[in-house]
């Protein structure tokens, strides 16, 4: 075999150098303007933001009336937010018309509250088991006797002068805490093989799911006590719980159901295969993985429920935004352009942050839990 060699006689001529694949400039390429129509969109997209941005800065903050003005700054003709109005009013969109003096009442309550769940979301933290019982049975317990009173020396407040955040966040704990629990039981319910079992939860769940919220809600309020004994009431905010309760649990059972059937039906014969019973079975392998699937879900429903609480106003209790919308229609002497406006903003913040907050820790959870499906 013969071995040939060749040497070039011309130089080879230089090329570009490589373009950068990190940094600023290659974000910028890959992600704005890596086809022509991504650029164009880039472009009307800042064009837009130039467009939108300054109108809501001068709105929120630019021309804004801070905490400390007062209701002629908001009544000038270029003012922004009236923060000013928020600030005054705080007290009763966060407790209606509770008592004031008595409304250390509720901040125990609230304090209690955070103090039971922090713990019970961080995963780390021990004791989970003693934490879910004083979080489930013994906070509301103490949390009932310390806001309506009458026992231990304690001015009775009846619930209908609670109101505000207070009202909302009683109604979206209660709900999620309840409705939870009796989605699953919906939801093995459904797939029972004893009919009466059966058929009663699928006529309980198709029969909620059939009409909208405020129609339960309406039906509590206006039909109920007609089929009461004489003389018999029931409280206003009782009313509330049960019936978005009985509404989530059945959307619940639902997002459940999926998840069961997500499970292979190996997973039901190995339970078996073990000597494990029913209940064994499903709290020990069936529900925890299926429960693991439908996180997105489940937390979808808490979120709906947050949001639903602004119905119960059919019942006569006043959320948030109801209290909100009571104050713009009451407080004449904060009355101007955007008083109104601010207050459903504050609203709304109030309600987003919430959201956010429970959307984010599923999405935590969902990374912690995936450790078997990562891709």
């Amino acid at each position: 075999m013969t071995d040939f060699g060749f040497v070039r006689a011309d130089m080879v001529p230089s090329k570009p150098a490589p373009i950068n694949t990190s940094g600023v400039g290659a974000w910028f390429r890959k992600n704005l303007f890596a086809t022509p129509l991504d650029g164009v969109l880039t472009i009307l997209g800042l064009v837009f933001l130039v467009w939108i941005v300054p109108p809501l800065y001068n709105f929120f903050i630019g021309h804004a009336v801070g905490p400390g003005g007062t209701v002629e700054e908001c009544r000038l003709e270029n003012a922004g937010a009236c923060w000013a109005y928020i600030s005054s009013e705080m007290e009763f969109f966060i407790y209606g018309f509770y008592d004031i003096p008595e409304q250390w009442r509720p901040n125990i309550v609230f304090a209690l509250g955070a103090l039971l769940l922090i713990p019970l979301l961080i995963p780390k933290v021990p004791f989970k088991r003693t934490n879910a019982v004083l979080f489930l049975l013994v906070f509301p317990v103490v949390s009932y006797f310390l806001l309506a009173g009458g026992v231990f020396g304690l001015k009775p407040i009846p619930t209908e002068k609670w109101g505000g955040l207070l009202v909302t966040l009683i109604i979206s704990v209660v709900g999620i805490s309840c409705s939870f629990p009796l989605g699953i039981i919906l939801a093995l319910g459904r797939q029972s093989k004893m009919p009466v079992i059966k058929t009663l939860c699928i006529a309980f769940i198709e029969l909620i799911r059939a009409v909208p919220l405020i129609t339960i809600l309406f039906m509590a309020s206006i039909m109920l006590p007609l089929f009461m004994p004489q003389g018999t009431t029931v409280d206003k905010l009782l009313r509330a719980l049960v019936g978005v309760t009985l509404f989530t649990s059945a959307y619940m059972a639902e997002v459940v159901r999926g998840g069961l059937q997500a499970i292979p039906r190996g997973q039901y014969e190995a339970g078996a295969s073990l000597g494990l019973g029913y209940w064994q079975r499903m709290y020990f392998i069936i529900l925890p993985q299926a429960l693991k699937h439908v996180i997105p879900g489940i937390v979808n429903n808490f979120i709906s429920l947050f949001k639903d609480t602004s119905l119960v106003y059919i019942v006569g209790m006043k959320d948030l935004l109801e209290a909100v919308k009571t104050k713009n229609d009451t407080a004449l002497e904060w009355q101007s352009a955007n008083t109104a406006t601010t207050g459903y903003l504050f609203a709304a913040m109030v309600f987003w942050v919430f959201c956010f907050g429970m959307s984010r820790y599923s999405m935590y959870m969902e990374r912690r839990l995936n450790t078997g499906y990562k891709r």
